[in-house]
């Protein structure tokens, strides 16, 4: 409860200037012809929270605010006997000032409304902007080493850009970066919502054991040929991250593929590792697949079907690629007889049993309900937010559990540092560093689209081994809006899918590169069999260049060739 009046008492605070403004300006305004115009930034993004203020004769008139698309209209005198200036400002920018012209005077006298031309304000650098890349930096830094939990380590990077907007700037103005009420606009509630959403569902399938089950009906299948319980391992992981999420996928798997590995006699990095990678990779393929999935989709309005049209083909065939890969390198593993005893096969069916069928026949109703929203509901203006909302509060409804052990089942813990990290993301937004690294990457490939295809697929893998892909994704979608915008033919939102690629396949090139891989070595290490950071490099760092590269060759050639 103090918590929430100390955000309403830091929202009227940042809000109350403009109130003030706002309250000044009015006895100034008259029944003139209104001026409009557009601000944009050097990235043509629309510049919102601007400040607009009309002088005429060096004594203010009126004054207005830009709006989250840039525009903004402010009346003109009704005597036009005075010279009329514009002055636009606004933290973090260069302040502007724009004299009418007598053409424009000549129009307003006409009663005609007038239209300004496109107005691009330049990039200021102040201490702030340096604040806060130090401290974007010092939180991927935090993430990396593991020396903080990643959502502590972000509400750390958010606390200390409050601390400095608030304290600091009172010490020195442009150590401003923004305030409480400027950070909810770089909040995207559909990513948290469909997040929560999905957890809830998931909480009510784990609890079946249909992953257990299949597992094990893995082994059964394979008939302890272990060659071939290596893809059947995959495909069924590959399904699981397609569905639900990489992370959740081998919380799931992990545990079994142990105990099958161990009654087998074998090591079970011989499966856990090639499981691993596969999620990564498939869960490009949809849009709950991957949480950098889930950002991209909710940012630029890439839909389920999109993803699942545009992505499926080069995953499919970079996982085909990705077997025959784990069956060279772990070939004298696989070699081994996997015989077994029938009690160890005894005491291992034991452990993966459906043990609430009714509940899962519900869960797979309602998941099929929801699978056909998220293809369909793009039709109708459904976010899939909204999908996963009603499908968790449907099967909650229709399964009746503990309500208060669902709401725990929750991870909170995520959804926090979600919230936290794009706060810390919007600063380095807020300042200008998203904009200098955009028009760095845009001079790097021109207007040559293949170029720019190859270099975000590759820059993003090659990144995303030794920074943490969820904070580098939320970076780095403003940059992909401005190329899209800017270079011929990527209005296909190709840059997109491409970041989607590098980022979520990345992973694969280290321990550290995707949140399942530390998951899954938690477990393993847990059994007694760690994974050290050389260990997976020695093994990802191949599987990473394979798996991207088909995929760089997929998109090539579903956008450029079959476009």
């Amino acid at each position: 409860m103090m918590a929430f009046f100390v955000s309403l008492i830091m929202l009227f605070i940042s809000i109350s200037p403009s109130v003030a403004q706002a309250n000044d300006a009015k006895p100034h305004l008259s029944k003139g012809v209104p001026i409009v115009g557009v601000l944009k930034d050097a990235q043509n993004q629309p510049v919102s929270r601007a400040t607009v203020t009309l002088y005429k004769a060096s004594k203010m008139f009126a004054r207005t605010t830009s709006q989250p698309n840039g525009s903004f209209t402010i009346p003109s005198p009704a005597e036009l006997d005075g010279q009329l200036i514009l002055d636009f400002s606004r933290r973090h920018f260069q302040m502007q000032k724009l004299t009418l012209g007598q053409d424009v005077l000549d129009q307003l006298r006409t009663g005609c409304v007038v239209e300004l031309p496109e107005i691009i304000l330049k990039r200021q650098v102040t201490a702030g902007f340096w604040v806060a890349t130090l401290i974007f930096v010092l939180v991927l830094v935090l993430i990396a080493t593991g020396w903080l939990h990643n959502t502590l380590a972000s509400l750390f990077g958010m606390s200390l850009i409050f601390a400095v907007t608030y304290i600091g700037s009172l010490i020195h103005p442009t150590l401003y970066i923004l305030n409480f009420a400027e950070a909810l606009n770089y909040l995207d509630w559909n990513v948290i919502f469909l997040i929560m959403g999905m957890m809830m569902v998931i909480a009510i399938v784990e609890n079946t054991g249909i992953f257990q089950w299949l597992a094990f009906a893995a082994y059964k299948i394979s008939a302890g040929r272990l060659w071939l319980l290596l893809p059947i391992l995959v495909i069924i992981t590959s399904v699981g991250s397609a569905i639900l999420d990489n992370v959740t996928t081998m919380l799931l798997m992990t545990p079994i593929t142990v105990r099958i590995a161990l009654t087998l006699r074998i090591n079970p990095l011989a499966f856990l590792i090639p499981a691993v990678m596969a999620s990564n990779v498939a869960g490009v393929s949809t849009l709950v697949g991957t949480p950098t999935n889930i950002l991209i989709g909710s940012f630029a309005d890439i839909s389920f079907n999109d993803f699942l049209i545009n992505q499926t083909p080069g995953v499919l065939i970079a996982i085909l690629c990705l077997v025959i890969y784990t069956e060279i390198i772990y070939r004298k593993d696989l070699k081994k007889s996997g015989k077994t005893s029938p009690a160890l096969v005894e005491k291992l069916a034991e452990t993966a049993k459906i043990t609430q069928p009714g509940n899962l026949k519900k869960a797979g109703w309602v998941g099929l309900g929801m699978l056909i929203l998220f293809v369909f509901g793009e039709h109708i203006h459904l976010v899939p937010s909204v999908t996963a909302l009603m499908g968790a509060t449907a099967l909650l409804v229709w399964i009746r559990p503990d309500i208060e052990e669902m709401i725990e089942a929750v991870d909170w813990t995520t959804l926090v540092f979600f919230i936290a990290l794009f706060i810390v993301v919007g600063s380095i937004q807020e300042v200008g560093l998203i904009s200098l690294i955009a028009d760095f990457v845009a001079g790097l490939v021109g207007d040559n689209l293949i170029l720019a295809m190859v270099v975000i697929i590759w820059m993003s893998a090659l990144l995303s081994t030794v920074i943490a892909n969820i904070p580098f994704t939320a970076a780095m979608l403003p940059v992909i809006a401005y190329l899209t915008a800017t270079i011929p033919g990527a209005d296909t939102k190709v840059l997109y899918f491409c970041l989607s690629v590098g980022a979520a396949m990345g992973g694969n090139g280290s321990l550290i590169g995707a949140s399942a891989n530390m998951v899954t070595a938690g477990i393993s290490e847990r059994a007694g069999y760690p994974i050290t950071y050389l260990y997976f490099l020695k093994k990802g760092m191949p599987a990473l260049f394979i798996t991207v590269g088909i995929s760089t060759l997929w998109l090539l050639f579903r956008f450029l060739v079959l476009n």
